[in-house]
């Protein structure tokens, strides 16, 4: 089989997470005006989807028996909800532009694919897993918030264009922002249990534990666009003080989970000297970076607290000179790759 082939039938589902950590951080400039920059990382992210998009369903068509296999591992079905995230990324800057026909088919989409793989993801750790302790627990598994609450921030920016069904919408957003905060305290409490009452190897801190404090930024991203809608109903417009007080909270949390996740880089890379290597699961570090730096320019504009627009203004450096480190890798693996004669 020619080396192309089995790059394609082995393309990992997290490279959407590119997509996301791409999308976001257009997002995140042009809410710090900074727009032609914005624009790059937007157009950028709107044709790595479409690319993916492609290629997976090349995958999915030729290559059937290995997503079969994905689905059914504990381990990689999660990094499916990617797709989903990096498609309502999308849909947000589709939204943006005018194009709100687009932007609620992406939801639509999102919403269908969320779906199936939820119903899926459990199944699998039901009835297909055979591990019976909580080593099995990966960061990874928390994607599934990020789909959930990426669902909430397009649909509640949809729900004004939808007219009669605007309600409906709104009140699908709520349940979909509360479930996505159930899940998450579910499954943040088997992954702190894991890292801070088991043995933890080098292997066992990939960058997919960014997605921790990702899934808690976009909460908080999610809890600050409900409570800035404009909600005609009176049971959800009560929810606001709630929905406030949490925003505030999963927001700290994120917080603090920053310097601790810099920590576990430090002690593997530099303490434990295990070299640093591209893989798609680096944009699932990124994307966490980029998010926040969105909630708290968000939360900053809706507290009307300077000091957390001041950390925005901060993080989108960081978060781009991340991005730029990882295209670096991305780019030289495709490299590595294009040049590989074939086996």
């Amino acid at each position: 089989m020619p080396a192309n082939n089995k790059t394609l039938e082995s393309l990992h589902p997290g490279n959407f997470a590119m997509v996301m950590a791409t999308g976001i951080i257009g997002i995140a400039l042009e809410n710090l005006q900074f727009d032609n920059l914005a624009v790059l990382f937007k157009g950028l992210a709107v044709f790595s989807w479409l690319l993916l998009l492609v290629l997976s369903s090349i995958r999915i068509s030729l290559y059937y028996r290995s997503v079969f296999i994905d689905l059914a591992a504990p381990r990689m079905v999660f990094s499916y909800f990617t797709l989903v995230a990096a498609t309502n990324i999308i849909g947000l800057i589709l939204h943006g532009y005018g194009f709100i026909n687009l932007a609620l088919a992406c939801w639509v989409f999102s919403f269908v694919v969320w779906s199936l793989l939820l119903y899926t993801a459990f199944s699998v750790l039901t009835f297909l897993s055979h591990e019976s302790n909580v080593n099995i627990m990966h960061g990874g598994w928390l994607l599934t918030i990020i789909g959930t609450q990426s669902l909430v921030l397009l649909g509640t920016l949809l729900a004004p264009d939808l007219s009669e069904y605007s309600h409906i919408m709104m009140v699908e957003v709520h349940m979909l922002w509360g479930l996505g905060l159930s899940l998450y305290g579910i499954f943040v409490a088997l992954f702190c249990y894991r890292i801070f009452f088991l043995a933890l190897k080098p292997s066992d801190l990939s960058p997919l534990l960014w997605v921790v404090m990702g899934a808690a930024a976009i909460s908080a991203n999610a809890g600050t666009s409900l409570f800035w809608s404009d909600n005609q109903l009176p049971f959800l417009a009560a929810q606001k003080p709630f929905i406030d007080g949490v925003t505030l909270m999963i927001w700290s949390w994120a917080t603090w989970w920053i310097p601790l996740l810099f920590f576990f880089g430090i002690w593997k890379h530099v303490i434990r000297k295990i070299p640093f290597e591209y893989e798609p699961a680096l944009w699932s570090m990124v994307f966490p970076l980029g998010m926040y730096t969105v909630a708290s320019e968000r939360l900053g504009q809706a507290a009307e607290f300077p000091p957390m627009i001041w950390i925005s203004q901060l993080m989108i450096w960081l978060a781009i000179a991340t991005w730029l480190v990882v295209m670096a890798g991305m780019l030289k693996q495709i490299a590595s790759i294009m040049t590989k004669p074939p086996t």
